[in-house]
C-alpha cells in the first residue's frame, strides 16, 4: 500500500492550467487551492486541506481561523445605522459596517473585479468615470427618458448576487456562499433568520450592484441600440434618450419586463419619479443640465447660486462651512462646465477664485 507521502496527481500541473484557454476559465485561487491538494494530503496538513477543501473564491481572503472568527461574530447583525435627509423629501438610510469588515469587504472586491464583467453601460462607481460621461451619452438628443429603481441596493439579496455570479462562471462553494452572505450583506432586522441586503454605507455595494446588473444592463443595451435609443445606468437612475418623437413611451414596459425576467419582482421602477421631456424642457441628468446647444451645463439657477457665494467670499462674508461649501461647488463647476469659472474669473478676478480654491481649516 502506498504512502501518503507519495500520493501526486501529475496530470494537475502548472502547465495544464496554462493551456487550459479562456473557454475553460477557472478562478485563479481555485487553480491554486487544486495544485496545493496532493501537497496537503502529502504532508498530512489538516488545516491546509480543511481550507482548500472548504473555499474556492475566499481561499486566501484570511487565515481560517481569522475568517472562522469573523464569521462566529455574525458582522452582518453590526452594522450602525443612521439616517439623511433626502434632497427633496424623506430620509436615506445608511448602514455602516465595522471598520474590520468594511477592510474585509474591499478584499472581497479585489479578488471579484478581475474576474467579472460590468457593462458599458453602468458609469457609477467606475475608475475615471463620473456623472459627466453619464451625461454626456445623451447630450446630442432630443427627447429624454429617467427611471428610477425603488430601495436599489436594500433590494439586492445574496441568491441574487450568487445567480449573477454563476452566470460569469466565477465559481463558489457552499462554504463561500454562507461566508458572503454574513461578509456582504446586512441583516436589517438583526433576527436569526432575517432577510440578508446590500445595504447604502459598505464600501461593497455599489461594485456588487454593477455586478448583478450586468446581465440586464446587456439586454436593455442591446434593445435600445436596434431601436436607435442612447441608454446610460448611473447606479438606480436610469436614462435613455433617442432623437425620433414617440420611442421612448414603450420604455417603462420593456424595463420592467426585463426586471421581472432577471430578479423576479426583487428589484423594481420607481414610477414616482419617471421623467419623460424633451429640448421644449429643462433636461436633467444626475446633477447635469443639457442645454439646448447639446452642451453640459451646471444650469441657470446653479451658476447664479455660485455668483453670489463668491461675491460673499469676495468680501470675506463667508464663515468656515460656507467656504468649504463653495469649493466643492467650484469643483464640481470646474469638472462639468470650466467656462463658466473663466466668468468667475473675469468678473471677481483671478486672485479671488484661486484664494478659495487654496483656503483650508486652520
Amino acid at each position: 500500500m502506498n504512502s501518503g507521502r507519495n500520493f501526486s496527481i501529475p496530470q494537475l500541473n502548472r502547465s495544464y492550467f496554462a493551456n487550459c484557454g479562456s473557454n475553460n476559465f477557472l478562478p485563479q485561487l481555485l487553480v491554486k487551492s487544486i495544485l496545493l491538494l496532493p501537497r496537503a494530503i502529502a504532508l498530512g496538513n489538516n488545516l491546509l486541506l480543511r481550507t482548500l477543501m472548504r473555499y474556492n473564491l475566499l481561499n486566501g481572503l484570511a487565515s481560517d481561523e481569522e475568517l472562522s472568527s469573523l464569521l462566529h461574530r455574525k458582522p452582518s447583525h453590526h452594522y450602525k445605522v443612521y439616517k439623511i435627509p433626502k434632497r427633496k423629501f424623506g430620509f436615506r438610510v445608511i448602514a455602516q459596517p465595522t471598520e474590520e469588515l468594511k477592510n474585509v469587504q474591499r478584499k472581497i472586491v479585489s479578488l471579484l473585479e478581475h474576474r467579472i464583467k460590468i457593462h458599458k453601460s453602468a458609469t457609477a462607481y467606475r475608475e475615471k468615470m463620473s456623472i459627466k460621461d453619464n451625461a454626456k451619452i445623451h447630450s446630442n438628443s432630443t427627447y429624454l427618458l429617467k427611471l428610477d429603481l425603488k430601495d436599489f441596493f436594500n433590494s439586492i439579496t445574496p441568491d441574487i448576487l450568487f445567480n449573477c455570479l454563476d452566470e460569469q462562471n466565477v465559481v463558489l462553494s457552499s462554504y463561500d456562499k454562507i461566508a458572503l452572505k454574513e461578509l456582504l450583506f446586512w441583516n436589517r432586522t438583526k433576527k436569526e433568520k432575517g432577510k440578508l441586503v446590500l445595504s447604502v454605507g459598505a464600501p461593497s455595494s455599489p461594485f456588487l450592484s454593477n455586478v448583478i446588473m450586468y446581465s440586464f444592463d446587456n439586454e436593455i443595451s442591446n434593445y435600445c441600440e436596434k431601436k436607435g435609443i442612447n441608454y446610460s445606468r448611473y447606479a438606480d437612475d436610469m436614462t435613455f434618450s433617442t432623437l425620433g418623437k414617440g420611442g421612448l413611451f414603450v420604455i417603462p414596459r420593456v424595463v420592467e419586463t426585463s426586471l421581472i425576467n432577471h430578479f423576479q419582482h426583487n428589484l423594481k421602477i420607481n414610477y414616482s419619479k419617471t421623467i419623460f421631456s424633451s429640448k421644449a424642457h429643462n433636461r436633467h441628468i444626475t446633477g447635469i443640465t443639457l442645454a439646448n446647444n447639446n452642451k453640459l451645463t451646471i444650469g441657470r439657477t446653479k451658476k447664479k447660486y455660485v455668483s453670489a457665494l463668491v461675491h460673499k467670499a469676495k468680501y470675506k462674508l463667508l464663515d468656515e462651512h460656507d467656504l468649504l461649501h463653495l469649493q466643492g461647488l467650484l469643483s464640481f463647476v470646474r469638472h462639468v462646465e470650466p467656462d463658466f469659472i473663466s466668468s468667475l474669473k473675469n468678473k471677481y478676478g483671478s486672485q479671488v477664485i484661486l484664494n478659495i480654491k487654496k483656503y483650508s481649516v486652520r
